[in-house]
C-alpha cells in the first residue's frame, strides 16, 4: 500500500466535496459526495494518507421515494453538542430540485459502527419565516468560544435564481437559535460563470480571525474559491463584521492540469501541517451535464500563511 500523501493530483477519485474531520483523538474522518448520489459515506484512518485506501463504509442510503430520495449531495461530519452529526443535502425524485439540507445523528460514540437515526430536514429558529424554503445546500457548522454557528448556501430571486450564503447560531445540532443573517451574495465576474453562485463554505481559524472559503459559478472548468474573512471577536451575526476578498483565491490552473478547484473542506496532516482539502477536475471538456460527470477528485494542498492569511497556491 502506498501511503505518500500527493498534492495537487487525483488523491481519492470520483468523490466530490470532499470533506475531512480529524476528531480530538487523532482519528481522520473521510466523507464527501458519491457519483450515484444516493448515499452517504465513511472512511477512517489513523493517518491521512490511509484515507486513500481506507474501508468505505455505508452509513446511510437515500429515501425510495419523497425528500431525501435523490440527489444526496456534500455531507459533513462534526462533532457537537456531545455527539456525531452529519450535515447533508437532499432532494425529492418528483421534485428533484427540492434540495433541503438536512441532520443525521449518531447513537454512540463511533461514528462508522454506531447506529445512525434522522433528525430530518434543519430547523430554523422560530421568528425566520425565510430558511430552507427554497434550494438549500452545503451546510457547515463551526465554533466559536461557547458558540456554535451553521453557514449554508440557499437560493433566492427568480429566473435561474442566485445562491447566497447564510449564517445563524445554532441552540442545538439540527436547530437554529438565529434567523439568517446574509453573508455574502455573488458579486463579482467570477462569481457569475455559467450561474451566480456562492455555496460549499468552509471555515478556518487562527490568531482571533476566522476565515471562510466558499466556492462560486458553475460546476465545470470555471468553479473557484473566494474567501471572506472577521475577526472571532467580532459579532459573527453582523454582516459588516466580515471581509470578502475581491478575487479568487484559487482557480483553474491548466498548466498543471487541475480545473474547477471548489468545494473545500481544510484538516491538518500527521505533522500539523495546514491542509486543504478540495475536489478539482483533470480534463477542460466535460462530457454531458457538469453535475453528473463523475470525475471531480478529491485532491490536497498543502498551504502556508503570509501576514496571518492563508495563501493558497499550487
Amino acid at each position: 500500500m502506498d501511503n505518500k500523501l500527493l498534492y495537487n493530483e487525483p488523491w481519492i477519485l470520483q468523490r466530490a466535496d470532499p470533506y475531512i474531520y480529524k476528531h480530538t483523538d487523532g482519528t481522520y474522518y473521510f466523507t464527501a459526495s458519491v457519483p450515484a448520489y444516493d448515499k452517504i459515506i465513511l472512511r477512517h484512518s489513523d493517518t491521512l494518507a490511509g484515507l486513500k485506501e481506507a474501508e468505505e463504509v455505508e452509513i446511510w442510503h437515500k429515501h425510495e421515494e419523497g425528500p431525501q430520495s435523490i440527489h444526496i449531495w456534500a455531507p459533513e461530519l462534526h462533532f457537537l453538542f456531545g455527539k456525531w452529526y452529519i450535515y447533508y443535502a437532499g432532494g425529492d425524485k418528483d421534485d428533484i430540485w427540492a434540495i433541503r439540507p438536512y441532520v443525521l445523528e449518531c447513537q454512540g460514540p463511533d461514528p462508522i459502527t454506531d447506529a445512525w437515526v434522522e433528525k430530518g430536514k434543519m430547523t430554523r429558529a422560530e421568528e425566520d419565516e425565510f430558511s430552507f424554503e427554497a434550494f438549500s445546500l452545503d451546510a457547515t457548522v463551526f465554533q466559536v468560544k461557547d458558540d456554535w454557528y451553521y453557514i449554508w448556501a440557499e437560493k433566492v430571486g427568480v429566473g435561474r435564481q442566485i445562491s447566497n450564503l447564510y449564517i445563524a447560531r445554532m441552540k442545538n445540532g439540527y436547530t437554529l437559535d438565529t434567523v439568517q443573517v446574509l453573508l455574502t451574495t455573488p458579486d463579482y465576474d467570477w462569481e457569475r460563470k455559467g450561474f451566480w453562485v456562492n455555496e460549499g463554505p468552509a471555515v478556518l481559524q487562527r490568531d482571533g480571525k476566522i476565515y471562510v472559503t466558499y466556492s462560486a459559478s458553475d460546476t465545470g472548468i470555471n468553479y473557484c474559491i473566494g474567501m471572506l474573512c472577521a475577526d472571532a471577536d467580532s459579532d459573527l451575526l453582523d454582516p459588516l463584521s466580515w471581509k470578502k476578498g475581491r478575487y479568487p483565491v484559487l482557480s483553474s490552473d491548466a498548466s498543471l492540469g487541475v480545473y474547477g478547484p471548489g468545494h473545500n473542506s481544510f484538516t491538518t496532516d500527521d505533522e500539523g501541517n495546514d491542509i486543504l482539502v478540495y475536489h478539482a477536475r483533470t480534463e477542460t471538456e466535460i462530457e454531458g451535464d457538469p453535475l453528473y460527470n463523475p470525475n471531480r477528485h478529491a485532491m490536497l494542498m498543502k498551504f502556508d500563511w503570509k501576514d496571518g492569511v492563508p495563501v493558497f497556491k499550487f
